[in-house]
This record gives C-alpha cells, structure tokens and sequence, in this order.
C-alpha cells in the first residue's frame, strides 16, 4: 500500500482538515518512522517497513529551521493558523520534547502570536512528567483515544510496549483537568479481504474483521463514559483519509460520523467531525 513520509524537522505548510494552514514540526528522522503505536491505518506505514537510518533531529535543529521558515513565511504575509507537531511518529518520544516546545513558544511569540501550538499525540508517554507539563504550555493537547476496549487496541493501535494501559491513558488525560483534545478514528472494516494482501496483512485483517466497526467490546457507551470522566475541552473524530498501509479499511460515511459527533454533543462536550 501507498504510505507517506514527512520532510525533517519542517514541513508545509499544510491545509489541516482540523486546524487550519498547518506548519508541521516533525521531530522524527525523515527517511523513517519512530512511534510508540503500529497503527494499521497509519498514513506513514508499518513500522517494520519504515525502519530510518538517520537520526532524530536535534534541539537547535529544529529551533533554527523552524526559525528560518516562519520569516520565510512573515516576508511572503502568509502567517501559519497553527504549529503542529506530527510527521513520522510519536512526538512527545524526543529526548528534549519539552526544551523544543519552550523553544517553539518562544518563536511563535516573536513571528506568529496569534497562532496555536499544537501536538498531536497518542498518549503513551503521558506518564513522563516533562511530557505531560510540556503539554500543559500548548495551546491545543490533541490525545488518541481511539476506543476503551484492549482487544481492538492491541489489532489496531497495536501499542508497542507490552504494558499499554488504556484505563491508566484515561486517568493520566483526566489529570489534565480539561487541558485535552481527545482525538479518535472512525473506521469500518471491508466485509471481504482486498485480493492482493501479503501474509501479515492478511493475518491483521482476520484480526479485525470480527470487530463491528471501531467500537470494540462496550461499544459507544464506554466510549463516550470515558470522555465524561476526562472531560475533555473537545473532541475531534475524522474518517480515514489517505490509503492504509493494510488494506481493507473504509471510510465512514459523513452521516455516521455526524450521528458519534452529535452523541458527544449531547454529552455537554464540544465536538467536530472531519469527513
């Protein structure tokens, strides 16, 4: 399957579907992907296929790059909505994660002050404290919380680390006091297995294919109970947009992704939909 990679340490911008003109901060190697998560619907690949040889880029890498593109940026009057940590993996696993988001708070506040910092994360290393204050500083936490339910966790988020906890991932985004986006996936999986699949794509399908939908055992339900102990100060729930690295995963339909996004609503918790 067809997957992207992002360029090191600056990419876009980009038009987010979300946040708007979008410059992204990629803390990751740019000919590889580095994340605590092996999601099968990652727009970056499987992990094992995306193993880098280069290194991560450094602090003053990415200070004195993004530097140089927001006065690029100021000199043409095309000021970014917003500064995103994404690209080729998890983020917030940068040894010096919360020294590049000083770093990029100061500069947003010379070049750009009306724009959002933004990180968008899977929520496996809130349990770092350096983590979880840096993520206090931003404008917008965006944490995955694709579902309650271990079993379609372990198919489709595919944690790699053997103690993934999503029952402590809720408490840890509940320690947020409302400091929080949670960010979730709504996919269906293709009743028939595409033609063309390699063994171990064929082997996650099958472990998939039993699931209804994303919701996994307690359905919406506990879904949703989960974002009122969290509380969040929104929720963001979007559809696959590009092509997966395994196949056989189809976008939801906008009609049922507004019918989870009004459920959220009627919860009291602001919510958008991204089709």
């Amino acid at each position: 399957m067809s997957t992207i990679l992002f360029p090191s340490p600056i990419f876009g911008p980009v038009r987010s579907r979300r946040l708007g003109i979008s410059l992204g901060i990629n803390l990751m190697p740019a000919d590889g992907k580095v994340c605590t998560f092996d999601c099968i619907y990652c727009e970056c690949g499987l992990n094992a296929e995306r193993r880098p040889t280069l290194p991560r880029p450094t602090r003053e890498e990415v200070a004195e790059a993004l530097e140089k593109k927001l006065r690029e940026m100021a000199d043409e009057g095309q000021l970014p909505d917003v500064l995103t940590f994404a690209g080729n993996g998890e983020p917030t696993t940068h040894p010096h994660f919360a020294a590049i988001i000083d770093d990029t708070i100061r500069l947003r506040n010379q070049y750009c002050p009306k724009a959002k910092v933004s990180v968008l994360s899977n929520a496996t290393q809130l349990h770092r404290p350096d983590v979880f204050e840096a993520l206090l500083r931003v404008d917008n936490n965006i944490q995955k919380l694709d579902t309650v339910d271990m079993d379609f966790i372990r198919a489709v988020d595919r944690p790699t680390s053997p103690s993934y906890d999503v029952k402590k991932v809720v408490e840890q985004l509940k320690a947020f006091r409302g400091h929080v986006i949670v960010q979730t996936i709504v996919f269906r999986a293709s009743p028939q297995p595409p033609l063309k699949m390699t063994k171990a794509e064929q082997e996650v399908f099958e472990s998939i294919a039993p699931l209804s939908t994303w919701r996994g055992a307690g359905g919406e339900a506990a879904w949703l109970a989960a974002l009122k102990e969290i509380a969040p100060q929104s929720v963001m729930i979007y559809t696959i947009d590009r092509e997966t690295p395994v196949g056989g995963l189809l976008k939801t339909p906008p009609e049922e992704l507004d019918r989870i996004r009004d459920l959220v609503i009627s919860e009291g918790i602001p919510c958008t939909a991204s089709y």
